[in-house]
């Protein structure tokens, strides 16, 4: 398979506005027409100012790196968001480490957070850490499992088949996911192997879906993880739609799923996150725990759910460095 060169994608603000302005116009993405004009009205009153085009959302921005030649499996039409893509973003040359990062934003499921996609591989790349972020599809778009899990499992297959074209280590490919992001990590950290009940679907002809889709390391970063009692509401309805099926609600709460091949993981939650309750790190963690799984939980009191890196008023906890010193404590970078 032949896979597209990497671009470098510049991280400024002003970059992404014009690819989003860009993106919309190639794609032809619906936006609101001009206000049409009218005969000038006889009063003096003001006259009302239209409202501004709307430009595609971050999910419907597609990165330059198709998971699939043609239309992907299950595809519900051709439009932006039923295309999953990857976006690289590669490593600082001054700093590289070998590793990659496969990024799997939240959103409920139902959108993408681009502060939990770009942001962070901006982090990674800065840190000499390959990074992609992949928009997979989603349940605000008529998908349902296992269309992302299908998605994140081909991406990881992608990034360690990209790990081995570029010089890089193919044994060092982690995941990291945020929210619902985390749940989609932990979801391929206990569900990689398509031999298993639930697992991803291959196809045996196509040369990437040889690579093995088990990620070296996962990190959940205030995770959706139980869809049971501490369950996020909005991330199982986009996930499995209504009725959602008891099997499902069990096999897809990864607490219940972590086996003596789950990844090392790297857990942190807050307290405070009224979204996603914190038992649901404290149940990963503890699973872990029982099946002998290396893992680093951090708790903290303070912050809102959702804060990723932190920026303004938004005051993140230290994760990042403790995050960097788990990586030399599993000689993930060197």
């Amino acid at each position: 398979m032949r896979f597209p060169a990497r671009r470098v994608l510049p991280a400024s603000s002003a970059f992404r506005l014009a690819a989003a302005a860009f993106a919309g116009a190639a794609l032809g993405l619906a936006v609101p027409a001009d206000a049409q004009t009218s005969a000038p009205a006889k009063s003096a009153a003001p006259a009302v100012k239209a409202p501004a085009p709307k430009g595609p959302t971050y999910a419907q921005i597609l990165g330059p790196i198709r998971l699939y030649a043609g239309d992907a499996p299950g595809a519900l039409g051709q439009r932006p968001q039923d295309i999953p893509t990857l976006t690289p973003f590669p490593a600082d040359p001054a700093k590289k480490t070998g590793a990659s990062m496969l990024i799997l934003p939240g959103g409920g499921y139902g959108n993408l957070a681009e502060h939990e996609g770009t942001g962070y591989a901006e982090w990674f790349a800065a840190r000499g850490i390959t990074a992609y972020v992949l928009k997979y599809r989603l349940g605000s778009n008529g998908y349902r499992h296992p269309v992302m899990l299908n998605d994140a499992a081909r991406a990881l297959r992608m990034v360690r088949a990209f790990a081995k074209r570029d010089g890089l280590d193919p044994a060092r490919i982690g995941v990291i996911g945020s929210s619902a992001g985390g749940h989609l990590a932990s979801t391929l950290a206990t569900h990689f192997d398509p031999a298993r009940p639930h697992g991803p679907t291959l196809d045996a002809a196509d040369p990437v879906d040889r690579e093995s889709s088990r990620p070296d390391l996962a990190i959940l970063c205030y995770p959706v993880i139980s869809f049971g009692e501490f369950a996020h509401a909005g991330s199982r309805r986009n996930l499995l739609g209504d009725p959602q099926p008891p099997e499902l609600v069990q096999a897809l709460s990864n607490e219940l799923q972590v086996t003596k091949d789950t990844p090392p993981t790297f857990i942190w939650h807050t307290v405070e996150d009224k979204t996603v309750p914190v038992e649901n790190a404290l149940l990963f963690a503890s699973a872990c725990r029982r099946a002998g799984v290396p893992f680093s939980l951090h708790i903290y009191e303070k912050g809102a759910h959702g804060l990723g890196f932190g920026g303004g008023a938004r005051v993140a906890p230290p994760w990042g460095d403790q995050l960097q010193h788990w990586f030399k404590e599993r000689a993930f970078t060197r």
